[in-house]
């Protein structure tokens, strides 16, 4: 089985800073592209990040410039730093991954962590 479980969600102020960590576990072989998602209230989820193996990036246009995805290979985990957070930033924050299991590449989702803008 693989899990992925993320953390460092939470309430902060307009024009604060948090960086999300999602730590995938299991019977890995590979991972192949990870990302960061998000769902707000009433909205559709969107996709906010995206990082390859060899760190090729993608980002939405509402984060550009504030928000770094990055990772580390050998610990099989995905971060999310976000800085300047306005509260259109708040939503259900999902790490997703790209896993080699079993011969297979296989699409796994987290269960989410909250993040909260809020004065």
């Amino acid at each position: 089985q693989v899990h992925l479980v993320e953390s460092g969600g939470g309430l902060v102020q307009p024009g604060g800073s948090l960086r999300l960590s999602c730590a995938a576990s299991g019977r890995i072989l590979s991972i192949n592209t990870m990302g960061w998602y998000r769902q707000a209230p009433g909205k559709q989820r969107e996709l906010v990040a995206t990082i390859t193996r060899v760190d090729s990036t993608t980002y939405a246009d509402s984060v550009k410039g504030r928000f770094t995805i990055s990772r580390d290979n050998a610990k099989n985990t995905v971060y999310l730093q976000m800085n300047s957070l306005n509260p259109e930033d708040t939503a259900v924050y999902s790490c997703n991954a790209v896993i080699l299991r079993g011969g297979f590449w296989n699409n796994y989702w987290g269960h989410g962590t909250q993040v909260t803008v809020s004065s």
